[in-house]
Formats: structure tokens, C-alpha cells, sequence
């Protein structure tokens, strides 16, 4: 007797344990969602943080290159003096090169028009 038919009630018990298991697990997921997005920016925030580490070490790099050469070597030290400063060795003539300025205001009362170049 342990085959008993009871028809559609045992087979809507299986749908409804079904529909039970498939909420909760729906409830779970919607649960953790933000928990998931809030990961993933994060994760998207440390990449990006690496990036800028790599690229501020590049420069740190760079920087410390240049002040060791600047405390050994004294071909740099000249040469950025003579860059920055325009020093020169005696008897050396220093040739400077301006860019042309090529919008000019014009005087107070001038009219473009008349404006001769």
C-alpha cells in the first residue's frame, strides 16, 4: 500500500517545492547583487590605483636618474646651465631663438580691417 496515487497533489507538492527552492535562491542572489557590484568596482578602483603606482614609480625612477647624474656628472650640470641659465664658455657666442608671436593685439582705436601687416 505504500503505492498510493494521489494524483495531482503529489505532483503540485513537487512543483511547489520546486517554486520554493528556485525563491530562495533568487532571494539570494538579489541579496548579494550589490555585494557583487560593490566588489567589482572595487576591484576596478585597484586596478586602477596599480596603474598609478606603476606610472609614479616611472617617474620616481626618472627623477632619482636625474638627480644622480646631476650629483656626478658634471657634463650635466654644465650642459643644464648652460640651458637654463644661457651660460656660456669664454669666447662662445649664445644664439637664442624666440617663436614669432603671431596674434598680436592690436592698439586701442585701430580698426582690424585698416590694420596694415
Amino acid at each position: 500500500m505504500s503505492d498510493v496515487n494521489l494524483g495531482i497533489w503529489g505532483k503540485l507538492t513537487k512543483v511547489v517545492i520546486l517554486l520554493i527552492g528556485v525563491a530562495v535562491i533568487l532571494g539570494v542572489v538579489i541579496w548579494y547583487l550589490p555585494l557583487i557590484q560593490q566588489n567589482e568596482r572595487m576591484r576596478k578602483e585597484i586596478r586602477r590605483k596599480d596603474e598609478q603606482i606603476r606610472q609614479e614609480e616611472a617617474t620616481a625612477r626618472d627623477l632619482k636618474a636625474s638627480i644622480d647624474a646631476l650629483r656626478s656628472d658634471p657634463k650635466t650640470v654644465e650642459r643644464l646651465a648652460r640651458d637654463k641659465f644661457g651660460y656660456a664658455k669664454p669666447g662662445e657666442t649664445v644664439v637664442r631663438f624666440e617663436s614669432p608671436i603671431t596674434n598680436a593685439p592690436l592698439a586701442p582705436g585701430t580698426d582690424a580691417s585698416v590694420a596694415q601687416p
